[in-house]
């Protein structure tokens, strides 16, 4: 809310002719295309632009969470009727947030941090997309849930968004 994606890009063409090689969309989704050379300036112009619109409070990154899940639901046919619902602006899909134990962690693809951890004492895989520093033993997490379908085996992991050290 307060921040029109499409109107944004449109102030950002203005002020900055040939950055955006053309750009369209409307207040909740917008793209555009830039040449790679522009990337920069882009990211510099998209930045002013959210600080003229939007209060520190508003650009300060929150994430809610729905608590702590129980042993019990962690299991692949619960993310199945978790991934059947539907989900949207205003009706985000549940995210978890509870402590667990850093097992092991690795890069993958350079960009992404894998992980096996241990979820109120049993194991879990858990991976955080475009996160490449290490985690602390123990942290508390927020994620979401997913089932990895691996070699005939659906197992349960957790899809990081953050984490508190």
């Amino acid at each position: 809310p307060g921040f029109h994606l499409r109107d944004a890009l449109d102030l950002v063409a203005k002020r900055y002719p040939g950055v955006l090689l053309r750009f369209g969309g409307h207040a909740m989704a917008a793209g555009c295309t830039i040449d790679e050379e522009h990337l920069d300036t882009f990211e510099q112009a998209l930045a002013e632009v959210a600080h003229e619109w939007l209060d520190a409070a508003t650009l300060q990154r929150t994430l809610e969470a729905d608590g702590a899940l129980e042993r019990q639901y962690r299991r692949p046919d619960l993310v199945d009727t978790l991934h059947r619902e539907v989900w949207g602006q205003g009706f985000a899909p549940p995210v978890f947030c509870e402590e667990v134990e850093i097992v092991s962690q690795r890069l993958v693809g350079e960009r992404h941090l894998q992980l096996k951890l241990r979820h109120q004492g049993d194991p879990v895989d858990g991976i955080w997309f475009g996160h490449t520093e290490p985690l602390p033993g123990r942290v508390k997490i927020a994620y979401r849930l997913d089932v990895d379908d691996w070699q005939g085996q659906r197992r349960v992991r957790f899809l990081l968004e953050g984490a508190e050290f």
